[in-house]
């Protein structure tokens, strides 16, 4: 059984008047956990609530034990959530070593370094002196990527992480997940790309429309056609 860390109980959130995310509930420990749907669905919605950037209407969140929903961002990164959100958000003008450095202080000593970074994307190490804006999209991602490990977190929140990429930088980044669930780090990972949702994880919670509507395997999502075909649109 694995010890819970983070624990979404009725939560409601959105925009306005506009109520995107409807009393989701969902519980996770130190796993690996897809959470897949249409477009649409809340999926990054949930990612800033989640983050302290969209307040929450009613319901709550509990990270190892405490409440945090209600708190400013760099309070619930300071808790132990990195996020990995979509665009990758990189300084242009910084090269990778020097987006690296500027986390590699608070990484001495721990397991994630910019050495460790580079052992796990070697193509970042080949591109150490590049800008930022100079990298290619799976470059980019893995910078990305590369940046959040080196806050050492607890959770790691990644939305989109295979958007608009090439099938073999996907498989690098499938291949960094699991390294990360293998070595006990817990990894929620919000993905439309079918084999990359159900490569990293094996728990896959389906939303819609606001909620978590299913739970199945990596195994059965992958195999079932008609699962595919009612909750994420896709034909056989």
């Amino acid at each position: 059984m694995t010890d819970e860390l983070l624990r979404v109980d009725d939560l409601c959130a959105g925009y306005g008047a506009s109520q995107v995310l409807e009393e989701l509930t969902f519980s996770m420990g130190n796993q690996g956990v897809s959470l897949v749907g249409r477009n649409g669905m809340g999926k990054t919605t949930l990612c800033n609530t989640l983050m302290g950037m969209i307040s929450p209407t009613s319901g709550s969140i509990t990270f190892q034990g405490e409440r945090i929903d209600g708190l400013a961002p760099e309070k619930v990164a300071r808790r132990g959530i990195a996020y990995i959100p979509q665009g990758r958000r990189l300084f242009p003008s910084l090269t990778v070593d020097e987006h690296l450095a500027m986390l590699a202080k608070g990484a001495r000593g721990k397991r994630w370094t910019p050495d460790a970074v580079y052992e796990l994307f070697p193509r970042l190490a080949q591109r150490k002196r590049n800008g930022g804006a100079e990298l290619s999209g799976g470059e980019q991602q893995m910078l990305a990527v590369g940046r959040a490990l080196l806050l050492n977190a607890d959770l790691y929140l990644m939305d989109e992480p295979s958007e608009g990429l090439a099938p073999t930088i996907v498989d690098t980044l499938i291949e960094a997940v699991q390294t990360l669930v293998s070595e006990g780090s817990a990894v929620l990972i919000v993905e439309q790309n079918l084999r990359a949702a159900t490569s990293m994880a094996e728990r896959q919670l389906i939303m819609v429309s606001g909620r978590i509507e299913h739970e199945t395997t990596a195994a059965e999502l992958a195999e079932n056609a008609d699962l595919q075909r009612q909750y994420l649109g896709v034909d056989a």
